[in-house]
């Protein structure tokens, strides 16, 4: 039998606080979704003033950081015409994601969830995600 470790809600109050902050350092209202390894949504925020579709676009990334174990920049990168890796955007259902922003929450070696932040430009979702996980690695890792 296998066992599994995953974020609960602690860990996941943590990233989106972190994010919430880096969020602020750049003046940016932002979109926060937090999922276990599955890619189910364990924790949302929309901070007051993020763009409305950011919302689904936060919560792809997390999903696609979880699940494919990679950052979503990573794909960016490999999703291309003519590359063997191209067309992987619409698996899924359409919710795997190829913008910059998502990450995998990996503890140990083990992913143990996602973050995915949208709203701002794919480099700055990203930077955002990347301090909400050095802080809990910081305190978790």
């Amino acid at each position: 039998m296998l066992t599994t470790t995953r974020l609960d809600r602690d860990d996941a109050a943590m990233l989106v606080d972190a994010a919430r902050e880096a969020a602020q350092d750049i003046g940016i209202p932002m979109s926060i979704a937090v999922t276990d390894p599955s890619g189910y949504l364990i924790m949302f925020e929309q901070m007051d003033g993020a763009k409305i579709s950011s919302i689904a676009t936060a919560i792809d990334k997390a999903f696609t950081g979880a699940t494919a174990r990679k950052g979503t920049h990573i794909y960016n990168e490999l999703c291309v015409p003519g590359e063997p890796t191209f067309g992987i955007h619409n698996t899924n259902g359409g919710r795997f994601s190829v913008i910059g922003g998502g990450l995998p929450v990996t503890v140990d070696g083990e992913v143990v969830g996602g973050i995915g932040i949208s709203s701002g430009t794919a480099i700055e979702d990203r930077e955002v995600a990347e301090r909400a996980v050095a802080h809990f690695l910081e305190h978790h890792g």
